[in-house]
């Protein structure tokens, strides 16, 4: 199965997901900061889109109250979306890491860092 693409705000209520766990509508609209908050409907309809795309799963209902829980991975999702990126670039890590750097999206301070915390890890 293709994995579905999610929009920005579909990836942040999944986000929520992700740290909350098994949670209500509610819950995950009380748990966004308050820069963030939009109408319970919004968090609602998104939610059951994530249902809809295979994101997440109803678990159970209290009240009137439906619990749903992440049904995707955190690390498997940002694994794909780094294979989807990586493919925009001919599948070349040099490029991508280039064009980070040209776009100053990723420093040299940065490029630096992670190699020495890869030396690190090696050792």
């Amino acid at each position: 199965m293709k994995r579905a693409r999610l929009s920005k705000a579909e990836t942040r209520v999944l986000e929520q997901f992700w740290k909350l766990g098994r949670s209500s509508v509610r819950e995950v609209l009380d748990s966004l900061p308050d820069d963030e908050r939009v109408a319970y409907t919004t968090i609602q309809t998104l939610v059951y889109r994530l249902e809809h795309k295979g994101a997440l799963r109803r678990v159970k209902k209290i009240g009137n109250a439906q619990v749903f829980e992440p049904a995707i991975d955190q690390r498997q999702y940002r694994g794909g979306l780094l294979r989807d990126m990586l493919e925009l670039f001919g599948g070349s890590p040099r490029l991508l890491v280039s064009n980070l750097l040209e776009t100053g999206t990723l420093t040299l301070r940065d490029l630096k860092a992670l190699q020495n915390a890869s030396t690190r890890g090696r050792k």
